[in-house]
């Protein structure tokens, strides 16, 4: 087993590396397992213009960057590593990962989260071929082709948006009447030319044998039918939470997202969670960095205290 800690975070995206840097000035001997790179779901993003103190916007590998470097910089430890499995053991928590086990007297669970499918036939055979959950990733690859967004929140819109500099046609399907994004990217959406939208509308079938070639389309009051001709389909209907490693530990909502007080601590004492795997996450940095910093300081209360 290695070394003991004082703070083992799980996840080094936006929420975990911020919790890192609180414990760390907190001099609490810290470390942060991820299993991939730094930066989590952020790094699937081309831009980031809305962040507090970049007036200019940044790129979100080099915003991470900087958040790995102070984290590191006020002591915290960065393994690469994959966490499976969490256990309680005489009073502390021990974190067992792919390679090794790690004692520590609290966790801060920053896992984040995974795209939501639509559950459709043809959707995982044509991931790749035209099926895509990342407008940023695979957008370049559709240039003056017809393609559809599903979705109705701030990220469908933006993904829509920021499409319609490659595609011909932008079809933007929602099941509702009215969008649940921010106002100013419904503004957006709705002055753009490119951009034609499907209201009460439901994706019900993938066209394409080889490569995606239309969605079939139900009216959700009428019941009627229509099908639209596209080469991609991008599909933007929200989160899973990855909360695998303390699923049978911690209570849950009925998303599947960690229930926290204003602490950020769970129903398990000791445990911790912070970022878009809690429930009422809004999927921003800001607010991810916000929970990690509340649930650093919320250790450093907890083990105070013991």
């Amino acid at each position: 087993m290695n070394a003991s800690f004082d703070v083992v975070i799980i996840g080094a995206g936006p929420a975990g590396l911020a919790a890192a840097l609180y414990t760390g000035r907190a001099r609490l001997k810290t470390l942060v397992l991820e299993k991939g790179i730094p930066g989590g779901q952020i790094l699937l993003t081309d831009w980031i213009e809305n962040y507090p103190g970049f007036p200019d916007g940044i790129a979100p590998f080099d915003l991470m960057e900087n958040f790995r470097k102070q984290a590191v910089k006020f002591g915290a430890e960065i393994v690469a590593d994959e966490a499976r499995q969490v256990e309680n053991e005489d009073k502390d928590w021990v974190v067992r990962g792919a390679g090794a086990s790690y004692r520590t007297r609290a966790i801060i669970i920053a896992t984040g989260s995974n795209y939501r499918r639509l559950g459709l036939p043809n959707e995982d055979r044509l991931i790749g071929r035209g099926v895509s959950y990342c407008a940023t990733c695979d957008g370049p690859f559709f240039r003056e082709r017809d393609i559809a967004v599903v979705g109705g929140g701030d990220t469908a819109l933006m993904e829509a948006e920021f499409l319609s500099k490659f595609a011909r046609t932008v079809h933007l399907i929602h099941r509702r009447d009215k969008f649940r994004g921010t106002k100013i990217l419904q503004e957006r959406v709705l002055a753009n030319a490119k951009i034609r939208i499907h209201w009460n509308a439901v994706a019900e079938e993938i066209l394409g044998q080889d490569n995606v070639e239309g969605v079939v389309l139900r009216d959700v009051k009428a019941g009627t039918k229509s099908t639209v001709g596209v080469e991609g389909l991008f599909i933007s209907v929200g989160m899973i939470p990855i909360n695998d490693i303390v699923r049978g530990l911690v209570r849950l909502n009925e998303w599947g997202e960690i229930v926290v007080n204003e602490s950020m601590e769970t129903s398990a004492p000791g445990i911790f969670a912070a970022g878009d795997v809690i429930g009422g996450a809004s999927h921003q940095v800001s607010t991810a960095v916000g929970t990690g910093v509340r649930a650093a300081l919320g250790v450093d209360e907890y083990l105070a205290s013991r």
